[in-house]
């Protein structure tokens, strides 16, 4: 007698790793906040986006292309990996493309990781640096950050002893924007056992570079005899996160042919390599670009902290602010009055948000809002 099987429902078909899975979370999308507020104008700080934009040589190089978009983009994507290698004096064969630099998590986390493995990264820490080790089993281990948001050195001494074999770190972190100095770095790359891969995600490294005490990972890790790889990203100082382009510089070749089995062949569009290439090509405009950003967060830091909150430090674009108060409830208030920030939702940071900053107008807006908000709340 032939057996029948019974329907499938999705939820026996999906992976229960998958199903357990949280959602990433976007921040609040800028039309329902215009028509919830009745704002004319949305400010939206929640993506850490650059408000100045890409260079204008970005623009000319998309438009040149714009004849070829039936054409197949260059699934090696060489023009622009020899931009970045000579940028950067690392052999082209020793760079990764991703479309976003978390493409490139998760490709590292389908070629590396089994189920069981152990994954160390920071908390409070990027979503994505926990959730695509948990889909493929992993487990994952958070080291929390001090008090003053600092690196507690004892505790990533003691969890690296337990033999992972991916560790996540972020420098800066995201959503504090503190850095961690080249000793501590050094620190953690030395507690590392040699079994394990080191991802170095720099997302905003360009933000942090003035800062004296930060250090270039890629300089740092450049002569290690072990498996390492550091993250970049054109979405934030470049001005680039609609075309999603970020790279990955490995310790070896044999690493990158390793991520090339598992990503797919034209993971970076044609309009994103030639975008890229231009912005890399226009220093001045990300160096402007950095130095008004910096001046905004020193400025709307200070700021905040006079009036009382506390801010973590931050080398990034944006700000991690103390609310006092439950920041769900902080957030919808700034929605009222078309202000997106993100509020963060990671086990004992309720109180807090994540706010990237915009134009000193849009900044001087954010900030008002925010402290009548706050002391509204503790009347």
């Amino acid at each position: 007698m032939t057996h029948v099987r019974e329907p499938s429902t999705i939820e026996s078909l999906v992976r229960r790793e998958v199903l357990s899975l949280p959602a990433y979370d976007p921040g609040a999308d800028p039309e329902e906040v215009a028509r919830g507020s009745g704002a004319t104008r949305v400010i939206k700080l929640s993506n850490n986006e650059n408000p100045y934009g890409a260079s204008p040589t970005v623009t000319a190089a998309v438009q040149r292309r714009l004849a070829d978009v039936a054409r197949y983009p260059d699934p090696t994507a060489k023009r622009l990996a020899h931009a970045i290698g000579g940028n950067l004096s690392v052999p082209t064969e020793r760079i990764v493309l991703g479309n976003g630099s978390e493409n490139i998590l998760e490709l590292l986390c389908q070629a590396v990781l089994d189920p069981g493995d152990l994954v160390i990264t920071q908390a409070p820490g990027f979503s994505l640096h926990d959730t695509f080790p948990r889909m493929m089993g992993a487990r994952v281990e958070k080291i929390p950050v001090t008090r003053e948001f600092g690196f507690d050195a004892a505790a990533w001494q003691h969890a690296l002893a337990a033999s992972p074999k991916l560790v996540f770190l972020a420098n800066p972190c995201n959503p504090t924007g503190a850095i961690l100095t080249s000793a501590e770095l050094e620190h953690v790359v030395a507690a590392t056992p040699q079994s394990a891969l080191l991802v170095l995600d720099e997302a905003y490294y360009e933000f942090a570079r003035p800062n004296p005490a930060y250090p270039d990972g890629l300089q740092v890790l450049r002569n290690q005899d072990r498996p390492w790889i550091v993250l970049r990203t054109f979405s934030k100082a470049y001005g680039l996160a609609g075309f999603r382009v970020g790279y990955g510089v490995a310790s070896s070749a044999t690493l990158v042919r390793a991520l090339d089995r598992v990503r797919t062949p034209y993971n970076v569009n044609q309009l994103a390599q030639d975008a890229a290439v231009a912005a890399l090509g226009d220093q001045a405009h990300l160096a402007d670009t950095v130095r008004r950003t910096g001046l905004e967060i020193a400025r709307i830091a200070n700021q905040l902290r006079d009036a009382g909150l506390r801010v973590a430090p931050s080398a990034a674009n944006f700000l991690f602010i103390d609310t006092r108060c439950d920041a769900d409830w902080v957030t919808r208030e700034l929605h009222r009055s078309g202000i997106i920030v993100k509020a963060w939702r990671e086990t004992g940071y309720g109180n807090f948000i994540r706010a990237s900053l915009s134009t000193p107008e849009e900044n001087d807006f954010f900030v008002r809002r925010l402290l009548e908000i706050c002391r509204r709340r503790e009347r």
